[in-house]
């Protein structure tokens, strides 16, 4: 199974690809949709729309999977312009019919690196430990999008065990 992670930003959103269909996760890429800043936002939605119809055309994952937004009452802001980007984001995975699964941010940091508060640093090591492999030019939202595909991936493995009764 290959699965697209998807961070969402507007000023930069972050994908990662793996292939979860062998015995140990397998890289396959990552790297960052960076629409123009100083473009009209209707302009920058275009562009993370577009690139991620690249980025599927071009890898053909079974499944994506995107950050939920959170929000501290004091970003709305913040999170009302993620929002938009993740929008982008959902119509192209819609567009190109693929399931789709959702993670709270705290949930992946824990299911990757042991506790819901890890930092950016600390999520970029342990994605590096669990695929073998790391790119000084990951961003840390390319890393967080390969988190994602990690998580959906052993917990997709841990349903279909449950499914058929296998105990882990």
């Amino acid at each position: 199974m290959v699965i697209l992670g998807i961070d969402p930003g507007l000023n930069r959103t972050g994908y990662g690809i793996i292939d979860a269909g062998t015995s140990r996760l397998q890289f396959i890429a990552a790297g960052d949709i960076r629409p123009m800043r100083q473009r009209p936002l209707p302009e920058r939605l275009a562009t993370i729309h577009d690139q991620l119809c690249v980025v599927i055309a071009r890898f053909h994952p079974d499944t994506a999977v995107l950050e939920q937004i959170f929000t501290h009452h004091a970003y709305v802001n913040t999170a009302t312009l993620m929002g938009h980007a993740r929008g982008a984001a959902c119509l192209a995975v819609q567009e190109h019919e693929l399931p789709m699964a959702e993670y709270p941010p705290a949930q992946v940091k824990k299911s990757v690196a042991g506790h819901g508060a890890a930092s950016k640093e600390q999520v970029a090591r342990m994605v590096a430990q669990w695929l073998q492999t790391s790119d000084p030019s990951w961003s840390a939202d390319a890393t967080d999008a390969l988190a994602l595909a990690i998580v959906h991936a052993h917990l997709s493995t841990q349903q279909g065990r449950l499914s058929m009764g296998i105990a882990s």
